[in-house]
Order: C-alpha cells, then structure tokens, then sequence
C-alpha cells in the first residue's frame, strides 16, 4: 500500500500506528512517501523493521539528505537505494524499448551506431530525458515545480533561521548559473548584494549540492568544508534547457553528471590550458584529464576531448553523445 506522510488524513497520526493499521488489514508491505514529514519517522521505521520482519517497508523521499539524518538508527536495518537522472541509455530503452550496452570510457568499441534516428533521441534526451515523468507531459512546469518544491520544503528542512530573502538568493543563484558562460559565482560580491555572511552562503550552496540542485566542483585535494568550488553546475542538465540557459554550461552540467554517476570522482583542473577536468574512477589511481566542448573543440593537454555534435568517437575524442552511454 502507498501512502504519503505529508497526507493530511495521516500527518497527526504517529506512522507507527498508521503502518500497523494496514499491516493489520493483511497487506504484504507499505511504501511511505515523504517520510520526513512523519514525526520521529526513523525512530518508527525502525521498530515497524523489528516489529513486521516479515513485511516490506519502502520509505523514499525526493532528497538522500533527509534519509541519511536517520542513517544511524537505520543503517543495520535498511538498505539505501539512491535513484540518480536517467542515462541516454534508460531514455533510449523507454523510448525504443531495447537494451543497449554500456559503454566503457575510453574504449574505441562503442555500444551502437550513431545514425539519425540515434541522434535525434540525444537532442531529445538532452532537452527533456533526464526524468521519465517526461513522458507524462508539462515537462518544463513539473520540473521548474519540482525546483520550486526543493527550495521551498526541502532546504528548509535543513537550514536554520532560513529567510524569505535566503531563498530569493538561492533562485539567483540558479539564474546566475543557468546563464553564466563560466559557471562561477563571485561570492564576496553576492554576499555584499544580498546582505548576507560567507558561512551563511555556504551553508546554502552545501545544502542546495545535498538536495540535488547544484553540484559544486572541487579542485584536486581541496578539503575545505566551506567553499563555493571551482565550478558550480546546475545537478540536473536539462533544467539548462528549461531555463533557455548557456549550452555550454549544459554541456559540462551533463559530462560531470554522466560521469559522477558512472562512479568517477569529478574534480577541476588547476591549470585550464591543460584541460577542464580530472576524472579519477573510486578505488582506482589511473586520472584522465578532459576537455569538453564543441565540434572544433582544442584537446589541449588532455587525454581525451568530449565533443559535442560529433557522431565517432576517434582516439583521444569522444562524442557527447557516447558519454551518456556510460
């Protein structure tokens, strides 16, 4: 059975109770949707695991943060699932319902051929194919509804004394950046704009990287709690395309997004003339360095060039395209 735990009908019920009406009812397991919402949820969650062993619980929320605040009562007990933006390959599956390969980074083999018909799902897919509710219509206002959803509900959640002026900085910032041929944000100027102290700017560019709106871009070995990155990079590339935003902002938006999910650390290249990024896959210590840009993008320094509107892969470059593959 689903239930929301924002629901009206069951908000002023504690969920323990809720849940164990329906397991009463003999259903076989419960999905709770917005959990956070719930009162003391993970204390709940935790005694339905222990009381209901041989039930289903699924507990989900739109932002991994508010799930991992109850991490250290749930981690023995649940396991965390995190549901990244769809690849080129999930969209092209539900779009033509076959099953392509995953495509290694840097190998000359690639998955399929890039005809017309391949290249006209990628224009798709960049423009509206990183969720599948897409396919549902509205695209553009569910998912500018969706941002507004994040700032308003979400960020609070985690951002104490959070004020009206607060989350109007924050739309700047996202405008800032959707826009920004550089996606860079001078920070000594926005705190002089908005009224607002460098610590209390972080905490919200570190809030807004948890939820899953921006993804802040370290340069290599930079340990520091409080900063705003080397690059900053709205999460989700085809709000770029909502947004009528910079296309090459998006470009990168999209390879760093492909990437991070692929299971490569992202990092910025201290030295631009060598390249824009430093891509290292976890546990391993082979790096490449990229660079990422157009059809007569330079290679610069780096070992390989992500191009964009190109179709073949050669040897040190690989079509946009193809890194959506991974």
């Amino acid at each position: 059975m689903y239930l929301s735990a924002d629901s009206p009908l069951i908000s002023s019920e504690p969920l323990y109770s809720v849940v164990s009406f329906i397991f009463s009812q003999g259903y076989e397991g419960v999905i709770v949707d917005e959990v956070h919402y719930a009162k003391d949820w993970a204390v709940h969650l935790k005694a339905l695991h222990d009381d209901y062993p041989d039930r289903i619980i699924w507990a989900s929320d739109s932002s991994s943060l508010i799930l991992r605040q109850g991490n250290a009562d749930l981690s023995r007990r649940f396991v965390k699932i995190n549901m990244p933006l769809m690849s080129f390959r999930e969209f092209l599956f539900l779009e033509s319902g076959k099953v392509y390969e995953k495509y290694t980074f840097g190998n000359p083999d690639i998955p399929l051929k890039p005809d017309a018909d391949l290249l006209n799902f990628f224009h798709k897919y960049r423009k509206y194919g990183t969720r599948p509710f897409y396919q549902e219509g509205d695209y553009s206002d569910r998912l500018l509804a969706l941002l507004d959803k994040t700032l308003n509900s979400d960020v609070p959640f985690f951002v104490p004394m959070i004020t009206a002026d607060n989350l109007r900085l924050m739309s700047s910032v996202i405008g800032t950046l959707a826009y920004a041929p550089v996606p860079r944000l001078q920070v000594r100027s926005l705190c002089a704009d908005w009224n607002i102290s460098a610590d209390k700017l972080y905490q919200l560019l570190n809030v807004m990287e948890s939820v899953g709106i921006l993804t802040i871009v370290r340069y290599e070995n930079d340990t520091k709690a409080n900063t705003a990155g080397a690059k900053l990079l709205i999460a989700d590339p085809c709000l770029y395309t909502v947004l009528s935003g910079n296309r090459g902002s998006q470009r990168e938006a999209l390879v760093v997004s492909m990437l991070k999910q692929s299971g490569y650390e992202v990092t910025a290249s201290k030295d631009e003339t060598s390249g824009d990024y430093v891509i290292k896959k976890q546990f391993t210590e082979k790096k490449y360095r990229i660079e990422i840009g157009g059809r007569n993008k330079n290679i610069k320094q780096s070992d390989y060039v992500i191009r964009d509107d190109t179709d073949y892969p050669s040897e040190h470059s690989i079509p946009l395209w193809l890194i959506c593959m991974l």
